[in-house]
């Protein structure tokens, strides 16, 4: 792994004072590191703005965060890293407080999270304009367009219980004997409103019914869990799975197309506030050039990189930016 050339003692005098600002909302920084890097041909469009990026805790988020914030500080920028804040909560309150800037978030979180919608929209771009109309109404907050993955709940399959059972959809499944229609799910998605029991009820095979799906075709275990035993076709031919985990390309999941669309898009969308928009409008087309790159496939390598193979989120960042020749 590169040794990393970060912003350390920078960052950690920056984040000192800033953790002060910030401890009403409870934000705290993962690590406040980042690569120094510059843009090719050394442009620097963001000369002498100030940003803070921040992001939730999980890796994806911080993944992007660091993204971001590594290209963003090659533009010019003076960045201070705030990723990896606990909870959603503290990230999304800290943007709200104008205590930072830039937050990557999913659409389905906007809609369904933060703005209590019931309503299942399941054309990606038609949920991010919604989103995107009531969050810039209502907070000043623009959502720029979503990049091209869509982290959201899905069903995978090994490659050879995929190619056995001869299913590439859900209906496909539903199409299936019964003894064929096993499944894997965790307790949090099993007793979600959007989740496992109405998503059974869409396709068809409601759940504990003898031509749906018995109680006793469906095994709930640990979220960790169920790849494995996806992956191993026992106890199960299905597993629920998130589309841009690590695990699906390196267990090699088969996921299944939800061709009914039950479930929301969870498009990734770098969040920005509209005061800094105004001011540095150069960041609209900056984190567009990072959107428009990733896709469900890239971010299931990346996100392995740091939870399969260990590792860190910085150095994942600036070799991405690196690979695509962004940065120099």
């Amino acid at each position: 792994m590169r040794s990393p050339r970060t912003r350390l003692a920078t960052a950690i005098s920056v984040f000192a004072v800033t953790l002060s600002m910030l401890t009403g909302c409870g934000l705290v920084s993962s690590s406040g590191t980042f690569h120094d890097a510059s843009l090719p041909g050394g442009d620097r469009p963001l000369d002498g703005a100030q940003l803070t990026v921040t992001s939730k805790s999980f890796t994806e988020g911080v993944l992007l965060g660091k993204i971001t914030a590594t290209y963003l500080a090659a533009a010019g920028a003076q960045v201070t890293d705030l990723t990896g804040a606990p909870g959603s909560a503290s990230s999304r309150q800290a943007q709200l407080n104008g205590d930072a800037d830039i937050l990557w978030e999913y659409t389905g979180t906007g809609w369904v999270t933060y703005h209590n919608q019931t309503e299942t929209i399941a054309d990606p771009q038609q949920l991010w304009q919604r989103v995107h109309d009531i969050e810039k109404s209502e907070y000043d907050l623009e959502w720029l367009p979503p990049a091209n993955f869509n982290d959201t709940y899905a069903f995978g399959a090994s490659t050879p219980t995929a190619e056995r059972l001869g299913v590439k959809s859900l209906s496909d499944v539903a199409a299936l004997p019964v003894a064929d229609r096993t499944f894997c799910v965790d307790d949090e998605f099993f007793s979600r409103s959007d989740g496992f029991l109405p998503m059974l009820e869409k396709y068809g095979i409601p759940y504990n019914d003898p031509n749906g799906v018995p109680a006793g075709n469906v095994t709930r275990m640990d979220a960790g869990v169920v790849y494995t035993a996806t992956a191993e076709g026992a106890p199960c031919n299905f597993g629920m799975i998130y589309t841009t985990d690590g695990r699906v390309k390196n267990l090699n999941l088969v996921v299944l197309d939800d061709d009914l669309k039950f479930f929301l898009p969870y498009s990734g969308t770098a969040v920005v506030r509209g005061a800094i928009i105004e001011q540095y409008p150069e960041v609209r087309p900056l984190l567009g050039t990072i959107s428009e790159r990733l896709t469900d496939d890239l971010m299931q390598e990346l996100n392995g990189r740091v939870d399969i193979d260990g590792e860190d989120p910085a150095d994942v960042a600036y070799d991405w930016l690196k690979s695509e020749q962004l940065i120099e």
